[in-house]
C-alpha cells in the first residue's frame, strides 16, 4: 500500500514544514517535514536551508521506507485510512520501535481495538508526556478508527 493524498496531508500537518534546519522537542536536529537524517550526503545541522522542491522530494523519499516498514510488518488487511495512520506513526516513532511495538503484534493478531489503543502509548518525548504528542496520536486513533 501506499499513503493516501490524505495521509500525506496529515503528516505534514503534525510535523510542520520548514525549510531551515531546526531542533525538535528533544533536541534533534530536523528540517523538511521531519527529516532527521542526510540531506545530499550531510547531516542536517544549524543553519542548513532547503527549497520547498527539495523537502518533497525528501518527504517522498521518507515516506516510502516508513510505507515499507508498515507493509514489511504488518500481515493483516487494512484500510487505506488505517494504513495512512500507521505510516505516520512509524514515521514519528521510527521503524524500529514500530516493528517491535505491542501495536504492530496486536494488530497481526487481529485484535484491531488493542491495536487502536496502543497509539496513546506513544506520547513521551525525551521520557515526559508531551501533549503535542498526545494530541497526535489522538488524531492518528481517530484515522485508524474511521
Amino acid at each position: 500500500m501506499k499513503t493516501s493524498e490524505r495521509g500525506i496531508n496529515h503528516i505534514i500537518r503534525d510535523e510542520g514544514e520548514r525549510l531551515t534546519a531546526y531542533q525538535d522537542i528533544v533536541g534533534i536536529w530536523t528540517i523538511g517535514v521531519g527529516h532527521t537524517g542526510f540531506v545530499d550526503g550531510k547531516p542536517v545541522t544549524r543553519g542548513m536551508t532547503i527549497t520547498a522542491e527539495k523537502s518533497r522530494e525528501i518527504l517522498k523519499a521518507d515516506l516510502a521506507r516508513f510505507e515499507k516498514a508498515v507493509n514489511a510488518n504488518v500481515k493483516v488487511l487494512l484500510t487505506q485510512n488505517q494504513f495512512d495512520a500507521l505510516v505516520s506513526l512509524a514515521f514519528n516513532i521510527g521503524e524500529g520501535a514500530f516493528s517491535g511495538s505491542t501495536l504492530v503484534r496486536k494488530l497481526n493478531a487481529g485484535d484491531y481495538l488493542g491495536a487502536s489503543q496502543q497509539f496513546l502509548v506513544w506520547k513521551n518525548a525525551g521520557g515526559k508526556v508531551s501533549q503535542g504528542l498526545l494530541n497526535r496520536r489522538k488524531r492518528e486513533k481517530a484515522l485508524f478508527d474511521e
